[in-house]
């Protein structure tokens, strides 16, 4: 934004001192009788209302998107640029039709004097001024108006030097040699205007370097998280580059990673490319994620189910098999909770053709408040109770029970010999888990098992 403001104030002070010359030159034509001055006078007036149409697509650009222009009026400025390169090529020609035209014409009667080289030394120091002015700020704020204008500049700093130089040959009768020198420049300007013309024609096309388009399938690629880039739309609207970045995340990665990796992708082309502005799309790859973790989204995509856990693989005589849990409300009656497994299961043989058969453990599902009220000391002495009937719990340590209205959230540390199996220890913790849940309704228990 701040670069389309600094551009009109160019095009505004270039305006005002192209306007100038005309005003000058006309004026000091008229009193010496200068054709030529006169000429270039009506050329700088041209310039003058280029340069103001430059200054309206500029002005233009500033103006944020809107429901019509959802990327911004940046084209705009384009348009103006092609706009004035057609007007300069037109320009072009008309200098190289005078020229041709005069080499051909007797020479004139009136003879211009001192006021009309003076005229033209004031002209030529408006044209050296705003080329110094115009070329330091395309250098440091780009735009294809002020290309445009930069060019004006030299064409009007040029046809006035042909002036200056055919009134001075025309004073020592060398009637032709101004004529040479203005078929000579409209040549060169004619030539500017198409490069210009050609330029600003892509731009408005849509035309992107593919060079730009590899860099940023590069940055794209090898963001971390990032599996694979697919289609990348890019367009250019002034200065600023939209692109549109397809990316393919593991399947089983969360939105909020997803989500995070999005930003990575963006933040990283925008620091190779400052003037970009990009929208990225993630789609979900499964071509990387392993069987369980597919199972695992599967399940958690169906309605009703409330969690999964403990997903397990296991293959027979060639065949794969799954197991898995899935907690659901627990107040739903089983009639309900087995069509959701049945669901899981025809979801899984249709998206997973190897899983032969997949075994659904239904569990009900307890809402754990994330607020508790105070600790509840008689629940805790008779889990407490409980424990010690066990001869493999070797310690019992903390026992935190916590109510919120109707349920008891239950913590329960204990030891047990450190030689005893694993699944010995998960079979004992289960079974004190069912003997509590069955004494003390309502309630959600965590053992921590640890060794002794």
């Amino acid at each position: 934004m701040d670069m389309f403001v600094q551009r009109t104030r160019v095009l505004q002070i270039s305006l005002l001192a192209i306007f100038s010359a005309f005003l000058v030159e006309l004026i000091f034509g008229l009193i010496s009788n200068s054709l030529a001055l006169i000429t270039d006078g009506i050329h700088a007036l041209l310039d003058s209302v280029v340069t103001l149409v430059l200054l309206l697509a500029a002005r233009l650009a500033i103006k944020p998107p809107d429901a019509e222009h959802t990327y911004g009026h940046g084209k705009i400025e384009s348009l103006g640029g092609l706009i004035g390169g057609i007007a300069i090529f037109l320009i072009a020609c008309f200098f190289i039709y005078e020229s041709v035209n005069r080499l051909q014409s007797p020479p004139p009667n009136i003879l211009p004097g001192l006021f009309a080289i003076i005229g033209g030394l004031y002209t030529i120091g408006i044209d050296f001024f705003r080329i110094i002015l115009l070329r330091k700020s395309i250098t440091k704020i780009g735009g294809a108006t002020l290309k445009a204008d930069f060019y004006h500049a030299f064409m009007d700093l040029g046809s006035t030097l042909v002036a200056i130089g055919g009134i001075v040959l025309v004073t020592y009768g060398m009637y032709f040699g101004d004529f040479i020198a203005a078929l000579i420049l409209g040549i060169l300007l004619a030539a500017l205007s198409v490069k210009l013309v050609y330029k600003t024609a892509l731009d408005l096309t849509d035309v992107i370097s593919p060079e730009l388009v590899k860099k940023v399938r590069e940055i794209s690629n090898s963001t971390e998280g990032v599996i694979n880039v697919g289609p990348i739309l890019m367009r250019r609207s002034g200065d600023t580059i939209f692109a549109d970045v397809t990316i393919s995340l593991r399947g089983d990665t969360s939105f909020d990673k997803a989500h995070e990796i999005s930003d990575s992708v963006e933040k990283n082309i925008k620091n190779k490319i400052p003037n970009a502005s990009t929208t990225i799309h993630f789609e979900p790859n499964w071509s990387k994620v392993p069987l369980d973790g597919k199972i695992l989204d599967i399940a958690r995509s169906v309605d009703g189910v409330r969690g999964v856990h403990n997903v397990s693989m296991h293959k027979t005589k060639g065949k794969t098999y799954s197991n898995l849990h899935v907690m659901v409300d627990r107040e739903i009656n089983l009639s309900s909770a087995h069509k959701i497994s049945e669901i899981i299961e025809l979801k899984i043989q249709e998206q997973i053709p190897e899983i032969s058969h997949a075994t659904i453990h239904l569990e009900p599902f307890v809402t754990v408040p994330e607020k508790f009220n105070v600790e509840d000391t008689e629940t805790e002495e008779r889990i407490k109770k409980i424990l010690e009937k066990y001869p493999d719990i070797k310690k019992i340590g903390r026992i935190i029970s916590l109510k919120f209205e109707n349920i008891l959230k239950i913590d329960i540390d204990c030891s047990f010999d450190r030689d005893l199996s694993i699944e010995k220890v998960h079979d004992l913790t289960s079974e004190i888990e069912q003997i509590i849940r069955a004494e003390i309704k309502n309630s959600v228990i965590t053992i921590h098992p640890e060794p002794f």
